[in-house]
């Protein structure tokens, strides 16, 4: 198993709700590969403590409709 590893995004959120469905799409997800989720709304940040990769992460977000964008990953 490989180690986990925070992967950063920008996200394009407006409100509580764009907050929301990026916590909901990637909460399915906890305890099967996302170990953490930290959105900073106001930032429009989301990390990622996880062990799936980057691009595996960016599709999930995609999925809300977000504009998105990978930053990097530490």
């Amino acid at each position: 198993m490989s180690e986990a590893q925070v992967h950063e995004y920008n996200v394009k959120m407006t409100c509580d709700g764009c907050s929301g469905a990026v916590q909901r799409v990637l909460s399915k997800f906890e305890g099967k590969g996302i170990d953490k989720i930290d959105i900073n709304l106001v930032e429009q940040i989301v990390k990622v403590t996880s062990t799936l990769s980057p691009d595996e992460i960016l599709k999930m977000i995609q999925k809300t409709g977000k504009e998105v964008k990978y930053v990097k990953t530490y």
